[in-house]
């Protein structure tokens, strides 16, 4: 179930990013995320409704949900799509994958929980893998005040993203339910991102074009409903570290699928460094190799 529950998320987070680019232009990229998340959380609260597997929570279950809100479905969203302003979308994935380290450190320190070397030998591989599949992209990139603007935008989101999983660590230890969580979780972020728009004046449009409501439609559903809650539950199953590894894997999806929709040109070094991404998932996935072994002697 774990691998199904892994794959399935990397299959659908590595190709979100058809949609989200699909909904640039017209609406404001803080609406367009608002319509994802109130729409998501509508849908899934509705459906636990229905069912009768809607928990309800206490008044620290509502303030993790909250926090978890903020972190996963609001702050770090809107630090990913404004560092693509700045700096090339395939060094924000290399910062992305990083998500694996973080939620190594994390875990230790919110949890106490030992950090495996094979999943930290795991990300290191993993991200040299990430450079030199967009090594063309990040070379060209020059130093400058824009450049460390994204950089850091591009990390705040990370960390967002990784508290995120540490907030929905505590919320399954506390028997919320990834479903329940994500529901709730989901709306608070929507509101949050309600409330900000409507503080800085930001137009609400709606681009009623068969392309921006296909995408708002996928990257609600599938991209969230589905892909948050199958991450989620692989964080409560896996621990934080391992289940991370999953943002290292999708950006290589995300290039294949480019290769047929967008032409892109594997070269030797984009080969070497999808290589060195599959040993590192053979790594976090397998308990024994000699290479960890003798680390961890």
């Amino acid at each position: 179930m774990n691998l199904f529950l892994y794959f399935l998320t990397v299959i659908i987070w590595g190709t979100t990013w058809i949609a989200i680019k699909l909904q640039l232009g017209v609406v404001a990229i803080p609406v367009s995320i608002f319509y994802r998340f109130a729409l998501a959380g509508l849908v899934l609260f509705a459906a636990l409704l229905l069912t009768r597997k809607l928990q309800r929570l206490d008044r620290r279950g509502h303030l993790l949900c909250l926090g978890q809100g903020l972190c996963l479905f609001c702050l770090n969203f809107l630090c990913f799509y404004t560092a693509t302003q700045w700096i090339p979308s395939g060094l924000v994935s290399v910062v992305f994958s990083a998500a694996t380290l973080w939620n190594a450190l994390n875990a230790r320190l919110w949890f106490g929980t030992r950090i495996a070397p094979r999943v930290m030998v795991a990300g290191a591989v993993g991200f040299s893998g990430l450079v030199l599949l967009f090594w063309p992209e990040l070379s060209g990139q020059e130093a400058s005040h824009e450049t460390l603007l994204g950089l850091g935008f591009a990390l705040l989101g990370t960390f967002c993203f990784s508290t995120g999983n540490m907030l929905s660590s505590l919320q399954q230890r506390a028997g919320i339910r990834p479903l329940t969580g994500n529901a709730y979780s989901m709306l608070y972020g929507a509101a949050v991102l309600l409330a900000g728009c409507a503080a800085a004046g930001v137009p609400f449009r709606f681009d009623t074009s068969s392309a921006y409501v296909g995408a708002l439609l996928y990257l609600a559903i599938p991209g969230s409903v589905i892909g948050f809650t199958a991450y989620l539950t692989l964080v409560g199953r896996m621990g934080p570290a391992r289940a991370a590894y999953c943002t290292v894997l999708f950006p290589v999806v995300a290039l294949s699928v480019s290769t047929f929709a967008e032409g892109y040109q594997w070269t030797p070094a984009a080969l070497l460094g999808l290589g060195l991404v599959m040993f590192g998932n053979l790594l976090v996935f397998t308990r024994w190799s000699p290479f960890t072994r003798r680390l961890a002697a």
